[in-house]
């Protein structure tokens, strides 16, 4: 055990990986990842960049509409990664990508503005993904309240940001399996 690490934080750490291995293997069995998180440096660094302004927009979302709060990060990996794979030289130098994405219509509007204009989904693809994206935010907010954390607590923000960091990671995934990348071991 690192001694620099709190109890809390490994909680938190079990409480992640938990989340990403049940979601990793229910996007596994719908057939849209390997078993496997395809991720980039470049994509998961520009998490960091984006996560203070998307939970500024996202924690007023929770009471009324949670599975919101946690499935627009999700759309948000699956846009970030359309960028990185298009044309990350423009898109990866912008200061907060989140706000650009965010304000072409709006918090609310964010899921059709990402799987319409940017990922390009039409019909039934269009109509998938937001099956998809809603399946991995319920699961997402049944494990928060089987932790049974106080509400509006310290800690249930912190497991709210890792909720958030596991979707976004999974979005990122599926669209980066959708884009042809896979899985090599070196």
């Amino acid at each position: 055990m690192d001694d620099n690490k709190t109890i809390k934080d490994i909680y938190l750490d079990n409480y992640e990986k938990g989340l990403m291995q049940h979601l990793l293997r229910l996007l596994t069995s719908m057939q849209l990842l390997d078993g496997h998180l395809l991720e980039s440096p470049d994509i998961n660094k520009k998490w960091e960049t984006i996560v203070p302004t998307y939970i500024s927009d996202a924690i007023p979302e929770i009471t009324n509409y949670p599975t919101v709060a946690l499935g627009w990060a999700m759309y948000l990996g699956m846009a970030v990664a359309r960028y990185w794979d298009k044309d990350w030289a423009t898109y990866g130098s912008k200061e907060n990508l989140y706000e650009h994405i965010r304000d072409i219509r709006g918090f609310d509007y964010m899921d059709e503005v990402i799987r319409g204009n940017i990922l390009q989904l039409k019909g039934q693809d269009f109509e998938q993904m937001e099956r998809i994206v809603q399946s991995c935010a319920q699961q997402a907010l049944a494990q928060i309240r089987h932790e049974q954390i106080e509400p509006q607590s310290a800690m249930a923000f912190h497991v709210y940001v890792r909720s958030i960091k596991v979707l976004y990671q999974l979005g990122a995934a599926i669209e980066l399996k959708t884009l042809g990348y896979k899985f090599e071991k070196l």
